[in-house]
């Protein structure tokens, strides 16, 4: 397994330094990670099909992109993956066609790739607009049964949060979730999602909610209840959301998920996530800390090598939430090189900030949505 790394600005690609040597036209895998208005306006996707005429080519904006250990605006990165030994097939399906049934485009997805043989992972990513992850992820994991990992991300449009594009071997486009299929016995993959958030306060039950939107914790109205535990932040919000998301316990077996307030409604009391949040569900309210979003990133790193026995990965697949980056701001750049110091000059690192990361807990789990978290997935050929 070999793998390129290219970024694109001011009409010209430029590579990371220390590439290895790929052939293009053995290039089966292309992910390109870049801002919306250069995917859909510079001819990003035609550009890379002359250059990787046998590859499957996936595009997605994004809130930022990670190259190499630097995290970058407007540009596109473009990472380049030579397998020796793994077989890539993937699919592409538009919410449109499921009447924006999230959880049914997310069980049609995967549907056909997960009858082939020797399926090892599925990297999915989605619309970050249109498409409701939660729902998504649950539709993958309804036919894959967490049998392979499913990792992914939703694409992001920046701070904007106006529309966003995924292309699968096309020019980009609203509404599209793509899935990229590995087969083979010689791929490693490991995976680690890690947050850093402290939490606060007793845990609470939601008693009022409709898929996405809080109206009610423990009988009270779910915003004004918010406020309080705010105290003067509450003043800025939706803006100071950020730095105080949700736990979310929705069962009992498994960990707690990060939920991000996208808008609130004061007219209804109500505040819309990033995120289901279904009712019994247990929360408590979280709080940022700079070097603990920036510690977490490290173990996030350091629980993908863990528990395997490999030599240092080829490829490290960086996906951070938007949240993250607006908090850390000028510090942004040391998360993901806390990452690096743990894999080292040898491993390329890709990737990019989103608008929610999909990985699951632990290996043999589903894969579940997550808000604010570095996850990290990595790929090795032995």
């Amino acid at each position: 397994m070999k793998a390129s790394a290219y970024t694109y600005a001011n009409g010209t690609f430029s590579d990371a330094g220390g590439n290895m040597a790929v052939e293009n036209g053995r290039v089966r895998l292309v992910l390109c990670f870049g801002a919306r208005h250069l995917l859909c306006g510079e001819g990003i996707y035609e550009r890379l099909r002359a250059l990787y005429p046998m590859a499957e080519i996936v595009l997605s904006s994004t809130a930022g992109e990670i190259f190499n250990n630097r995290v970058m605006d407007n540009t596109v990165s473009v990472t380049a993956i030579e397998f020796d030994r793994t077989a890539v097939r993937t699919a592409a399906v538009n919410i449109a066609e499921f009447d924006g049934d999230s959880h049914a485009a997310g069980a049609a997805l995967v549907k056909d790739l997960a009858r082939v043989e020797d399926l090892c992972h599925i990297m999915v990513v989605s619309d970050g607009s249109l498409v409701n992850g939660s729902a998504l992820v649950e539709g993958v994991e309804e036919v894959v049964r967490h049998e392979v990992p499913v990792t992914g991300g939703i694409a992001g449009d920046g701070v904007d949060f106006r529309m966003t594009v995924v292309g699968m071997n096309a020019a980009p486009e609203p509404g599209i979730i793509a899935a990229i299929a590995l087969y083979g016995r010689s791929l490693v993959v490991t995976h680690c999602t890690m947050g850093g958030y402290e939490t606060f306060g007793p845990e609470i039950t939601v008693t009022k909610s409709s898929g996405n939107r809080l109206y009610g914790i423990k009988g009270e109205n779910a915003l004004e209840l918010y406020k309080k535990y705010l105290g003067t932040y509450a003043n800025d919000l939706p803006g100071s959301a950020l730095l105080f998301p949700l736990s979310v316990k929705l069962d009992h077996q498994t960990p707690p998920v990060v939920r991000t307030i996208l808008s609130i409604d004061p007219a209804e009391g109500s505040m819309v996530f990033a995120g289901d949040i279904p009712e019994g569900a247990k929360v408590r309210f979280m709080r940022a800390n700079f070097d603990k979003l920036i510690e977490a990133a490290s173990e996030a790193a350091l629980g993908t090598v863990k528990s395997v026995i490999a030599p240092q990965p080829a490829l490290a697949l960086l996906i951070s939430c938007v949240g993250r980056k607006i908090i850390l701001e000028n510090r942004v750049d040391e998360e993901v090189e806390a990452v690096r110091d743990v894999y080292g000059e040898g491993t390329l690192l890709a990737g990019f900030y989103s608008y929610g990361e999909m990985c699951p807990f632990a290996e043999g789990t589903p894969c579940e949505l997550h808000n604010q978290t570095m996850t990290i997935t990595t790929f090795y050929e032995s």
